[in-house]
């Protein structure tokens, strides 16, 4: 890190992600951290207090990027809603997929870091059905779907459709009928939501 730039937080975490693919959560330490980005480990402390703050905060980092992701498809006028919710489910897939097999590293590390944080991972889960909740809630204004319990509706569909983005089923996505099995399972549950 050049003198001149400033530590931020943003910076650290950047500086994490490359070392625990480096490295790996088992071995990875805040001092590595420290190295790569030239300072004292003590600077890394003063934005994270502890070395479970840091991994914490760069899982956050991690999965928050598909949130905002998919909070553009949600958030997106003029299409309707089953389209729509296929979209975000097919996004959600294929970004878990990239994730997985683009960088397995990383990606091998981030299953380990998820285990250590699971409140991270259950707001991010939350975060996501609320995104789910809002696309049905739309569907049932415009008569697309029905007018069930939006909130059960979401969490249904969500977990209905777990095998194509829990990571625990990573190992699977690599196989040849994957896409269609899950536009099998997507279409079945659009038209199970048809009023």
């Amino acid at each position: 890190m050049a003198a001149t730039e400033t530590l931020t937080a943003e910076r650290i975490l950047e500086a994490t992600e490359e070392v625990l693919r480096r490295y790996g959560p088992a071995k990875a330490t805040v001092v590595d951290v420290a190295r790569v980005l030239g300072v004292s480990h003590g600077s890394v402390y003063r934005h994270f207090r502890t070395k479970a703050a840091l991994r914490e905060a760069v899982t956050e980092r991690w999965l928050s990027r598909t949130e905002v992701a998919l909070a553009e498809l949600t958030g997106a006028p003029g299409r309707p809603a089953p389209e729509k919710l296929h979209s975000w489910f097919a996004t959600l897939f294929e970004a878990k997929r990239h994730k997985a097999g683009g960088d397995p590293e990383l990606f091998a590390t981030y299953g380990v870091l998820i285990d250590e944080n699971s409140d991270v991972v259950d707001r991010h889960v939350e975060a996501l059905i609320d995104q789910v909740r809002s696309i049905v809630e739309e569907g049932a204004r415009e008569a697309e779907f029905t007018d069930a319990d939006p909130e059960a509706t979401a969490r249904a569909l969500f977990h209905a459709t777990a095998r194509f983005h829990d990571p625990a089923y990573a190992p699977e996505w690599r196989r040849p009928a994957i896409e269609s099995e899950f536009e099998s399972v997507v279409g079945l549950l659009l038209r199970g939501l048809r009023p």
